[in-house]
């Protein structure tokens, strides 16, 4: 498709989407998958920015006693071991790459700069943000949020393992859960809805950033949602 709908996106995986079938650390296969779907939006002249999430390794809210900030940060280094096996994945496949982390870590990544960022996505270059925004007590979530408003992101794509939307409750546990096609996002804030935290579905609804929330497992998704396809729920303000 010529005109793709979306021209500059950011991509929210989290970092159970990587780990595949096996539930932890990351599967090859999967992680190839998904670089090939980076791939073909890429090649429609879509600017792609990625936020990985680190659940596959290190899960800091599900930890007891343990100081929340160390927790946090190491779930942290969790995302910088995902975004360099998928840096390692695209460039394989001859995507051009970069990782900039909001903790500085020189020897393997670039700090992240927003204008460099920005930059690197105007040269084609895909940019994956790692190490969350740097701070503990927030989440990638937030990240993704907070990255999109800084790059000036048209959308956020928040890709979802096993679950192909937003429901009223949890699908894989209620078969009568009921699919949302479209919501706002305070809807999401009055009713509960555990698809993103509260800090970042305020900054996405404060500064007017679309949301698709989508199933990662259906090859294609992707691309289709950025040739116009309606999948998953749209969120958007109210």
């Amino acid at each position: 498709m010529a005109n793709p709908k979306y021209n500059r996106i950011i991509l929210k995986l989290s970092g159970e989407a990587l780990s595949g079938t096996v539930g932890f650390g990351i599967d090859e296969y999967t992680i190839s998958n998904i670089a090939e779907e980076i791939k073909k939006i890429k090649e429609i002249g879509v600017q792609i920015a990625i936020v990985v999430g680190g659940g596959n390794f290190w899960r800091g809210r599900s930890t007891e006693g343990m100081d929340r900030t160390t927790s946090d940060y190491m779930g942290m280094l969790g995302t910088v071991i995902n975004s360099l096996a998928l840096q390692d994945a695209l460039e394989k496949i001859g995507v051009i790459t970069r990782v900039q982390t909001a903790i500085e870590m020189r020897q393997i990544a670039e700090p992240y700069i927003r204008r460099r960022a920005v930059r690197h996505l105007e040269k084609g270059r895909v940019v994956i943000f790692a190490a969350g925004s740097g701070n503990p007590y927030f989440s990638t979530d937030t990240t993704a949020a907070l990255r999109a408003a800084e790059i000036e992101a048209e959308v956020i794509l928040l890709a979802k393992k096993g679950v192909d939307g937003i429901y009223d409750s949890d699908p894989r546990t209620n078969t009568s859960a009921q699919k949302y096609d479209t919501l706002t996002y305070i809807d999401i804030l009055k009713l509960g809805l555990g698809v993103m935290d509260s800090t970042a579905t305020s900054l996405c609804m404060d500064n007017n950033i679309p949301l698709i929330v989508f199933g990662i497992d259906k090859s294609d998704n992707i691309l289709e949602i950025i040739n116009g396809k309606k999948i998953g729920t749209f969120v958007k303000e109210g």
